[in-house]
């Protein structure tokens, strides 16, 4: 969509803007971190405002799936002061060199936010003090050593259009032709059908409807109901669509019910699960943007509907939610159920993280990148913006 009669973006950018000089000091750890948060809420607060921003998020999570809905919106942020180029890929200065490839001259960082995290032994979760050198043979993962998050730090990385070096072969999924959309259809279906079984769903293909719906999910019979009449794109979508039901809304929704269950906002509901959809087709070259316009152009009505909703029910032990704070957790919910279907049906390409590609694909799937590297297929997460993740 075009952005040309929005007005001026007031985002926050992590990048210096006098002249391409060096700041002065820079910002601590923690100021890192606040500036970041709210170069995110102002992101948010916008995508409310100007909808068409959330296709926009969307489709940046499609491409870089394997990171968190917030600091995909802050990769965005930060490179659409740079320039057209969209993030696409991105890792931080030592992992470039690895690769044999190295920062341009003058290029500044992009910050995204990860956790501090503090290694804990089963004496620390005792309450007992720490000892004073860590065993001999342990080894992080091994039961004795373990992680917990301490706090929150901004990490400087990347983006492959401010590297040179060793040519980089980075896949970029494009639009399928006709036939080969079919088969893609196909084997997607076939893997989220495999995304529900270890969901422990059944999947039936029925002439049932439930009102005018093309699919439903009742999580007390644990079923997935798709309608027979649904061509194989349409089919795909409304399996995904369905999964994200069964992931989110389920009954005892802890999250959900801070803005409001499914019953109560079916709209936001319906908002989550087609987000949920959209992203996980369009990584695999199967753009539904036409297909999900009608449920997603009720986005901002639906935040606006629950944080009424949230204002009219705030009691003494609960805080009414603002739309940002509705918008953050939607985004959040979204894109890590995105990711948990998409790290099984495995699309080509790296999903943003450098060293982390799909299955091989042929070149009539993929279009060329911004930084013009020869394309086929061949490091960082953070938990800050995850939702939760229900089996149903």
């Amino acid at each position: 969509m075009e952005a040309t009669s929005e007005p001026t973006s007031r985002w926050l950018v992590a990048v210096d803007t006098n002249g391409g000089a060096p700041p002065a000091s820079h910002p601590s750890p923690e100021q890192r971190v606040a500036e970041l948060t709210e170069g995110l809420y102002s992101l948010l607060a916008e995508a409310v405002d100007h909808p068409q921003r959330w296709h926009r998020l969307l489709d940046a999570s499609a491409t870089m799936w394997r990171y968190s809905g917030g600091n995909v919106a802050l990769l965005m942020m930060q490179m659409a002061q740079r320039g057209p180029v969209k993030p696409s890929l991105v890792a931080g200065y030592k992992e470039w060199e690895r690769h044999s490839r190295y920062v341009l001259k003058g290029e500044h960082a992009l910050y995204v936010i990860a956790p501090r995290t503090a290694r804990i032994t089963p004496a620390d979760e005792k309450g007992a003090a720490p000892r004073s050198r860590e065993p001999e043979l342990a080894e992080p993962g091994n039961g004795v050593l373990r992680s917990r998050i301490v706090g929150w730090r901004g990490q400087a990385v990347f983006d492959v259009s401010q590297t040179e070096g060793e040519p980089l072969l980075v896949p970029v999924v494009g639009p399928l032709e006709l036939p080969h959309q079919v088969e893609s259809c196909t084997q997607l279906w076939e893997s989220l059908t495999g995304v529900a079984r270890n969901a422990r769903y059944n999947i039936v293909v029925s002439e049932m409807q439930a009102g005018l719906a093309d699919g439903y999910t009742d999580h007390g019979r644990r079923l997935i109901s798709v309608g027979s009449w649904l061509d194989v794109e349409d089919r795909v979508a409304t399996l995904a669509h369905e999964l994200a039901h069964a992931s989110l809304h389920v009954p005892g929704d802890a999250i959900g019910a801070l803005y409001g269950s499914s019953a109560e906002h079916r709209g936001l509901a319906e908002i989550e699960a087609e987000s949920v959809a959209y992203v996980v087709l369009r990584a695999h070259g199967i753009d539904r943007g036409v297909q999900s316009a009608a449920y997603l152009s009720g986005w901002a009505d639906a935040v606006l509907e629950a944080e009424a909703d949230s204002i009219l029910r705030c009691t003494r032990d609960r805080k009414p939610m603002s739309r940002v704070d509705v918008a953050k957790s939607v985004l959040g919910r979204v894109t890590s159920v995105a990711k948990t279907i998409l790290e099984t049906t495995n699309p080509p390409g790296f999903g943003g993280k450098l060293g982390l590609a799909g299955p091989r694909t042929s070149p009539r799937n993929m279009t060329r990148n911004p930084v013009n590297q020869p394309l086929m297929n061949g490091g960082y997460d953070d938990s800050a913006w995850r939702g939760p993740i229900a089996a149903g």
